[in-house]
């Protein structure tokens, strides 16, 4: 029988683990947490340095019996949970339960599932570390007493099954600040004035675009004087007056991290934040490649940090010189400097063994795993490579007293573009090489253009994600969570990856924002993330941390419960139970819905209506909102279920908007 039992978090490791380990060991999954503060009260005693009051969580109890049947017999219990403060915390909270007896407890640390790792990480085995698991403690604190503390006023003054995160609710506000600079955003006409031109000789016509006259900024706002101006160039001669020629140097991009993982995962692939992290873990947990044993795939997939382990950095020199030659080579490793703050001993992402190309996985991964695994496995092995080198070119013409100009770029040496290219990198230049100075051009076309000033635009997964990074919202684990909980709790709508915050989503922000200042601001946010970063260095003790949050914020809160008037949403309609009474508009476990004004006097209530009419033929009911299980809006008929009408889009709205009122 083994002596050592091995807990992981995740069921999907139990079994590569166990082959690498051998049969000295047992591993078995924790399942994530299993020890938890209680979800039917705060379960901290603020009164006492915020001790937690934890349990075994209901659900987990099963779980919990049979890892201590596990560990009767065992010597030693190695506690291999993922490698951040949760894990730390996960596996921390596990101790007391499992390690009776005089049982020995390691901690031990891999940030990719290969046998080399694993076997790496159990030769250094190594206590908890009391800092991870104070900053795990610290957030996990912080976020209950904000969210149970908010969510009730919420629940009184707004309506049930609302909650308000610490995190979350900054966000949020981002979102919706984002959406009133798009309302009040008022656009400016101006024109552009664009011409097609032809030197004999060369077959493709040069497009170029007015932009200086007599030496000034052409700045054209109106249609009349930009189409005078047009009429005026076709009298002139256009000619070349300078070729200005320069070599500009392109850098590798770092190795991904979580936040930027995310970004160009939506942007290449399309796919959300959650999709990707479901997919990344899937990578990292292991898949069975051919005959031989499931294996890691990509190295931790949550992470701040873009070191990459000397080893890695090693085989993909070697790989770029067998594959792409010497001169893709720099002279030395390039290295890359983390954000302020990240967790320096984690790595970057990138693939576990460079070996493994995407073509040779492709017969044993999913569709998305496949394209994920692409997308890493490319952006590390690029970010090894030397700069690619563009010559660019800057052709300018005068026509009388106006000046055009016209860009174009060569790609001269590829580098790390070999592998791995931007969006902007995808686009194709003019070629300008056939041009040179003195050049007589001939115009062909001259395109006078409208156009407008646009507002900003609203945040998509990967512009709220980098924001959030760049602001210091949150952590590398948190962003996808975040994220899914704004569209839940119906905060927001995600339109094609875009997000659009919701009448109820203009409530909750501008409520929180107006009675909760310091925890709605950005700044404070940020600060109280580099405040838990500092405790889990050994810099700041998590309690006077709390103790400094706690006392502002009660002051806060009571003034809140005092002050806040209960917001009701008049739908403008009488209530067809009592008459006299209209209708408003609340939001409970599924989404809007109408009940009575007077509640809980008169208890009627119904789906929220749309004011538009059953599409099907014969129909008279009514679409109402509805919501599925993972939180997704779509529409029904109210005669459900004599009517199955469903739909995911709405015909154009008629009726008139609900009136908010205090």
């Amino acid at each position: 029988m083994s002596k050592a039992l091995v807990i992981v978090e995740s069921p999907a490791k139990v079994k590569t683990i166990n082959k690498i380990l051998g049969s000295r060991f047992k591993v078995t999954s924790s399942m994530g947490h299993l020890i938890d503060l209680p979800k039917s009260m705060l379960g901290v005693d603020v009164d006492h340095d915020f001790a937690p009051k934890l349990i075994v969580v209901r659900t987990k109890q099963k779980v919990l019996s049979k890892l201590k049947k596990e560990a009767e017999g065992k010597t030693e219990i190695y506690f291999a949970t993922d490698p951040d403060r949760e894990g730390e915390a996960i596996g921390w909270n596990l101790v007391p339960h499992l390690a009776t007896g005089g049982k020995k407890v390691f901690r031990v640390v891999f940030h990719e599932i290969t046998k080399e790792a694993v076997l790496k990480a159990f030769e250094n085995k190594h206590d908890f570390s009391q800092n991870k698991i104070n900053a795990q403690n610290g957030r996990r604190i912080l976020d209950r007493i904000v969210g149970y503390s908010i969510s009730p006023i919420l629940w009184k003054k707004v309506g049930s099954r609302l909650s308000a995160g610490r995190v979350q609710s900054v966000a949020l506000r981002l979102i919706v600040e984002r959406e009133r600079e798009i309302q009040k955003f008022v656009p400016v006409e101006y024109w552009q004035i664009g011409v097609l031109l032809k030197k004999d000789g060369v077959t493709d016509l040069l497009e170029a675009q007015l932009e200086k006259i007599n030496g000034v900024k052409a700045d054209l706002k109106q249609a009349d004087e930009a189409k005078s101006i047009a009429e005026e160039l076709k009298t002139k001669l256009f000619r070349i007056n300078a070729v200005n020629v320069r070599e500009v140097r392109r850098n590798a991009l770092p190795p991904f991290i979580t936040s930027t993982l995310q970004q160009e995962a939506f942007s290449k692939l399309g796919f959300n934040a959650q999709r990707t992290m479901m997919v990344a873990q899937e990578l990292y947990e292991g898949v069975e490649i051919g005959d031989d044993d499931a294996v890691g795939l990509i190295t931790y997939m949550r992470t701040d940090s873009v070191n990459i382990a000397n080893e890695a950095i090693e085989k993909a020199r070697g790989y770029i010189a067998k594959n792409y030659g010497e001169d893709h080579l720099p002279p030395v490793p390039n290295k890359f400097k983390s954000k302020k703050m990240a967790q320096e001993a984690h790595e970057a992402i990138r693939p576990s063994e460079v070996a493994r190309t995407p073509a040779s996985l492709k017969k044993y991964l999913t569709e998305d795993q496949q394209k994920l695994y692409e997308l890493i496995w490319k952006r590390f092995l690029s970010c090894q490579m030397a700069p690619a080198v563009f010559e660019n070119k800057k052709v300018e013409i005068t026509a009388g007293n106006y000046q055009f100009g016209a860009a174009g770029s060569t790609l001269i040496f590829p580098g790390c573009l070999a592998l791995y290219k931007t969006a902007e990198d995808e686009e194709k230049k003019q070629d300008l090489s056939f041009y040179q100075e003195n050049d007589i051009l001939q115009m062909t076309e001259i395109k006078p253009t409208q156009h407008f000033t646009k507002p900003p635009a609203r945040y998509s997964e990967a512009s709220l994600v980098k924001t959030m990074e760049e602001e210091g919202i949150g952590r590398p684990s948190t962003y996808a969570s975040i994220i899914q909980t704004l569209v839940l709790r119906n905060y927001v709508t995600r339109d094609r990856g875009y997000f659009t915050p919701t009448q109820l989503g203009f409530i909750i922000c501008d409520l929180l924002v107006a009675s909760f200042p310091r925890v709605l601001d950005i700044g404070f946010t940020a600060k109280m993330e580099e405040s838990l970063d500092l405790v889990e260095e050994g810099e700041l003790d998590y309690v006077k941390l709390l103790k400094d949050f706690y006392g502002p914020f009660k002051e806060e809160l009571d003034r809140a419960m005092e002050s806040i008037e209960k917001t009701n949403i008049s739908f403008g309609k009488p209530c067809p139970k009592c008459n006299d009474n209209s209708m408003v508009v609340k939001w409970g476990r599924n989404g809007r819905f109408l009940s009575c004004s007077h509640f809980p006097t008169c208890k009627h209530a119904e789906p929220y209506p749309m004011g538009i009419k059953c599409p099907e033929e014969g129909c008279t009911g009514e679409l109402v909102e509805r919501r599925n299980r993972r939180g997704g809006v779509f529409y029904g008929c109210n005669n459900y279920p004599a009517c199955k009408h469903i739909s995911n889009k709405l015909p154009v709205k008629q009726s008139e908007q609900p009136v908010v009122t205090a």
